[in-house]
Order: C-alpha cells, then sequence, then structure tokens
C-alpha cells in the first residue's frame, strides 16, 4: 500500500501562484510515475503534469506547460507542483497519483494510488 498526502491549498487571485505538494509513505518504490490530476466542478477529472521517480523525465497537460513544474526529492518521497501565473479556469481539486508500473500514462484509470485531494481556487 501507498498513502499520499497531498498539501498546499489555497485561494489566490488571477495570475498568482500556488505550491501543491504530495508525500508518499508505506510501500516504496523506485520506478513508476507520480502524477497531478485534478477536477473541476462539473467537469471530468483530468491529467495535469507527471513525473518519472527514476531518471526524473516530466509531462505536462497543454493547458498548463509553461505555467506549472512537476519536480521530485526522492529522499523524502515527495512530488511538487508549482502552479504560476493561475486563471480562474485552474480553480480546481488536485490530486496526487502513483503509478507502480513502468511508463508513464495521462489516463487517470492507469494509476494505483491517490490523495485526499486539496483544492485550488483562483478568482478573477
Amino acid at each position: 500500500q501507498v498513502q499520499l498526502v497531498e498539501s498546499g491549498e489555497g485561494s489566490v487571485q488571477a495570475g498568482g501562484s500556488l505550491r501543491l505538494s504530495c508525500t508518499a509513505s508505506g510501500r516504496t518504490f523506485s520506478s513508476g510515475t507520480m502524477g497531478w490530476f485534478r477536477r473541476a466542478p462539473g467537469k471530468e477529472r483530468e491529467f495535469v503534469a507527471a513525473i518519472r521517480w527514476s531518471g526524473g523525465a516530466t509531462y505536462y497537460a497543454d493547458s498548463v506547460k509553461g505555467r506549472s513544474t512537476i519536480s521530485r526529492d526522492v529522499a523524502k518521497s515527495t512530488v511538487n507542483l508549482q502552479l504560476n501565473s493561475l486563471k480562474p479556469e485552474d480553480t480546481a481539486v488536485y490530486y496526487c497519483a502513483a503509478r507502480l508500473s513502468r511508463g508513464v500514462s495521462y489516463s487517470d484509470s492507469l494509476y494505483d494510488y491517490w490523495g485526499q485531494g486539496t483544492q485550488v481556487t483562483v478568482s478573477s
């Protein structure tokens, strides 16, 4: 079992920044992928960004590319998501997820463990 705990919930004005963090505990894994997804009100959960534990390759959704940075601290089992130039349409509950299998995935159905979610609200 892997437990994921997100932090960094907040409310900001458009143009502002937030840093979300996700700390993993329990079963350790050196391969696989950590991802961030989000669910906006009335919408389906969507991929935001992902990073491979091994090597640190990163992947971004077009909607956040250039405005966000995903990073990892392997020693602390933590993944961070820096969100910049936030827009009202970024308002959502953001979820951290862990995929134990090799290979990155943009599909939430292929992730094995999920955090409880953290709210990001961007006002205009």
